[in-house]
């Protein structure tokens, strides 16, 4: 066992193992913290998790690419909703601090599912494209000083 633990190539692998799961345990635990509620924070955790990783190996695909089929896959059928793209989406601490997110047709694809799917009513839905106007153009209550500066302090859903 000692020569074994002592070889090169068992380090190899283990910094290896590291490189791929350490991003990915902290996206686990952020899950299941209580710190803050993780909706509106999972889409935005999964994307930097893989960056993390991606990055951790220069880049060389060829490095985690079988991992990433395994992280795709799981995240497609199991954490990859609507209701976590309109969480994402409707986040002021990432909105604003990143507003391309509505150039994601992902994202946008997802919010507007989730509105349709929460509520069928046709005049509801249209009222809420009017609000999300005034969240996207900072409007309204949303511009008020009091809400930016809460932005990054107070997480989404959090009774105030």
């Amino acid at each position: 066992m000692a020569s074994y633990i002592l070889q090169e190539s068992y380090w190899k692998n283990v910094l290896y193992a590291l490189k791929l799961t350490g991003p990915i345990v902290k996206v686990l635990r952020m899950v299941d913290g209580d710190k803050k509620p993780p909706m509106g924070y999972i889409y935005e955790a999964m994307d930097r998790a893989k960056e993390a990783i991606a990055s951790s190996f220069g880049h060389k695909e060829e490095h985690y690419e079988m991992a990433f089929k395994y992280i795709d896959a799981r995240w497609e059928c199991q954490l990859h909703q609507p209701l976590h793209a309109a969480g994402h989406f409707l986040n002021p601490e990432l909105y604003y601090s990143n507003p391309s997110i509505e150039d994601c047709s992902e994202v946008m694809t997802g919010l507007y599912d989730c509105i349709s799917r929460l509520v069928p009513d046709l005049a509801t839905q249209d009222k809420i494209l009017e609000e999300l106007s005034l969240y996207k153009e900072a409007q309204g209550l949303f511009g008020k000083n009091m809400a930016i500066r809460q932005r990054n302090t107070i997480a989404p859903g959090k009774n105030i």
